[in-house]
């Protein structure tokens, strides 16, 4: 990653501030992620608007509560493209259409290709501390059970910009639980998803702070004073 590309995503994410960022949200189920930014937005806790929800499943309960809240919700499926580049040709162009300042994967099972103009403006979550427990087929319920037969005592959840690798970007935060003896997989995921309710909303705010650096593949936090 040079440091010229860095700078100008950077420039992207600050050049935001003064006004609600623009987010589009991208869903493949229930929508509780959703749910929870929009519980946010309610509370003045999260400084933004949504104009697009992005569904890779047409019948699922998030559609449902996106259009419920008054979203403008497109349904864009893998299986109806004739691959990965097309399919993610087709989302972004969707973005850019809503004029998005930031892209969040919320529940988002479908592969993307990420081009190089949202470079640092997609956001991802995963329910484990990465590097545990991630890459090609560890996500969602998989996650958990995977956890609980390790036998771990510490798991949690990471945001992280996303790249064109699985659970790979560099991480913006991480929130931790304490796993319970005799802890369940659906235990541990109501425990997780607890501490994503908080962790999804706080990065957002710290990549909308415009004080993210990026450098070697780490986040850094800038200083205050030196934002210009």
């Amino acid at each position: 990653m040079s440091a010229e590309t860095t700078e100008v995503a950077l420039e992207v994410i600050s050049g935001v501030q003064g006004r609600p960022a623009r987010l589009a949200v991208l869903i493949s189920g229930g929508g509780t992620t959703l749910l929870n930014f929009l519980e946010q937005m309610k509370a003045g806790l999260l400084p933004v608007e949504i104009p697009l929800v992005i569904s890779s499943q047409r019948d699922c309960r998030g559609v449902e509560r996106a259009r419920a809240a008054g979203l403008e919700v497109q349904v864009l499926r893998p299986r109806d493209f004739p691959g990965t580049s097309e399919f993610s040709a087709a989302v972004f162009s969707a973005i850019r259409q809503a004029r998005a300042d930031l892209v969040t994967l919320a529940g988002f099972l479908s592969l993307l290709q990420i081009p190089g103009d949202f470079h640092l403006k997609v956001l991802n979550i995963h329910p484990s501390l990465i590097p545990a427990f991630c890459g090609h087929g560890q996500y969602g319920h998989h996650v958990h059970e995977a956890a609980i037969a390790r036998g771990v005592h510490v798991s949690g959840c990471t945001v992280h910009f996303a790249d064109n690798q699985y659970d790979h970007g560099p991480i913006v935060l991480q929130r931790t639980v304490t796993v319970p003896e005799r802890c369940t997989a659906d235990e541990l995921a109501s425990l997780v998803f607890e501490q994503e309710k908080l962790a999804y909303p706080e990065a957002i705010r710290r990549v909308l702070s415009g004080r993210l650096r990026v450098q070697h593949g780490r986040i850094h936090h800038a200083a205050a004073e030196s934002v210009t």
